[in-house]
């Protein structure tokens, strides 16, 4: 009996010298229907499949889903002070491709984004920033695609943030990873940007395992 009595010992001094339970740091995706995921069950939008995955590896993170379908960049600066109410630890903006469709000058889009980073650098200087690349397709014209699609590089190297070269990479102009609109990834295709994101959100996160 005395060896039982050894590893209870050991197992009280152990449960003595847990550390406290790890605060959750919230991960912030600030987006429009493709975060919202527009037309998927909720369990399939990348947000959820991200923080799935989070928990399988038991990373203390949360994510705060904060997708609206149809936002634009000048939306998105209207609605950013509201949802910064919740502390940031990382701050994931996807937004521009709802300009991009309708055409709006690269320049304004530019000056939003950029707006919306400052206001988080203000309130949360700690912050890290990981910007989503977005494109336009090519229907729009050679000239405002390819001004569109320098905006994110760009602002990523002047804000020291990191970037997702393009968030819709293998998934956009792709019928079977796309619904019937053409625009919005399916589950199959969710699941590819759920990827796409992980690829650079992986590197940030402090691997307390």
């Amino acid at each position: 009996g005395s060896e039982k009595t050894t590893a209870e010992q050991a197992s009280a001094a152990k449960t003595e010298v847990t550390p406290p339970a790890k605060k959750v740091k919230n991960i912030l995706i600030f987006g429009n229907s493709l975060t919202a995921g527009y037309g998927l069950e909720p369990a399939e939008a990348f947000p959820t499949q991200i923080q799935n995955r989070l928990d399988s590896l038991k990373l203390p993170y949360k994510i705060i889903n904060a997708g609206l379908s149809g936002e634009t960049t000048s939306g998105g600066n209207s609605r950013i002070d509201w949802v910064l109410r919740n502390p940031v630890d990382i701050f994931i903006l996807e937004l521009g491709g709802n300009d991009g469709l309708r055409g709006i000058p690269a320049t304004e889009t530019r000056k939003n984004l950029q707006a919306m980073i400052n206001k988080v650098k203000t309130k949360y200087p700690e912050a890290k920033i990981i910007l989503a690349g977005m494109q336009v397709p090519p229907s729009m014209g050679k000239k405002y695609a390819d001004e569109f699609r320098v905006i994110y590089p760009e602002l990523a190297k002047q804000n020291n943030a990191a970037l997702i070269p393009f968030l819709l990479e293998n998934v956009g102009g792709e019928v079977k990873l796309n619904q019937k609109d053409g625009i919005h990834p399916n589950a199959i295709g969710a699941k590819i940007v759920a990827e796409n994101v992980w690829k650079v959100l992986e590197g940030m996160l402090e691997n307390e395992v």
